[in-house]
């Protein structure tokens, strides 16, 4: 019983997660509710990420809603992000990382009313230059803690000119091998509890092929209300989080 519960999780988790962003904070708190402990919860989240991301960004490949030379331009960033969010995830407060998280995502949520850019045929020359520390950075935010990151990613990309489809590719294939890099971290340090972890993946790889199917059916008008909604929710939970 307690298996199939972290295979519903990981489900609604990834989900939600690949959409939007955010499903972090929706099996986060479940396991803990569960009695995971809060290390080996991450451990499992940052796990069943990396498999996932791996998973719906090899469908959004081969739909060709991005170009492969395009994401192994951007994938050192996200790796180089997460272990180094990893590696330091000890030495902030969870309240200074929320605070951060709030901070962000109110920013973000404001820039999504800002007129987007005119969606152009992206090709890795055409990233632009400053986009790479910003992945960098919410690489190493997303091994540090990470609620929210695959948020900022999105309207990262969204506001460089990506289509959606393209943006959420994008968006897995970083926070695929950002969450690698903070789970190597997480490996080593002996947080993984492989039960948790395992049943979570399963559940995580049916939530993110289900995911990128219905995306590609849905206008992104729908998609950009949908991502919105969710920004909305994570800073409401995220504020309540810090003050409680």
């Amino acid at each position: 019983m307690e298996i199939l519960l972290f295979i519903i999780i990981g489900f609604f988790g990834t989900f939600i997660g690949t959409l939007a962003g955010g499903g972090g904070l929706i099996s986060l708190p479940c396991m803990l509710l569960l009695g995971v402990p809060i290390h080996s919860a991450i451990a499992a989240n940052k796990f069943s990420n990396t498999i996932s991301s791996l998973s719906s960004f090899l469908v959004l490949l081969k739909n060709r809603n991005i170009k492969l030379k395009t994401a192994i331009v951007v994938a050192p960033f996200g790796l180089v992000g997460g272990i180094t969010g990893g590696l330091i995830a000890s030495s902030l407060t969870e309240d200074t990382m929320l605070s951060v998280a709030i901070f962000l995502l109110i920013f973000a949520l404001c820039l999504s009313f800002v007129k987007k850019p005119k969606e152009v045929n992206r090709i890795e020359q055409d990233i632009p230059k400053k986009v790479f520390p910003i992945i960098f950075s919410i690489g190493m935010y997303d091994g540090m803690f990470g609620p929210g990151q695959g948020t900022l990613q999105m309207y990262t990309y969204l506001y460089n000119g990506f289509s959606y489809l393209s943006s959420m590719a994008l968006a897995r294939i970083v926070t695929f091998l950002s969450c690698l890099g903070a789970f190597s971290t997480y490996l080593i340090a002996g947080h993984l509890d492989w039960k948790v972890s395992l049943s979570l993946v399963i559940g995580s790889i049916i939530g993110a092929q289900v995911s990128v199917r219905l995306a590609s059916r849905l206008s992104s008008k729908h998609l950009q209300l949908i991502l919105r909604a969710i920004t909305v929710l994570l800073i409401i939970q995220l504020s309540i989080n810090l003050v409680f």
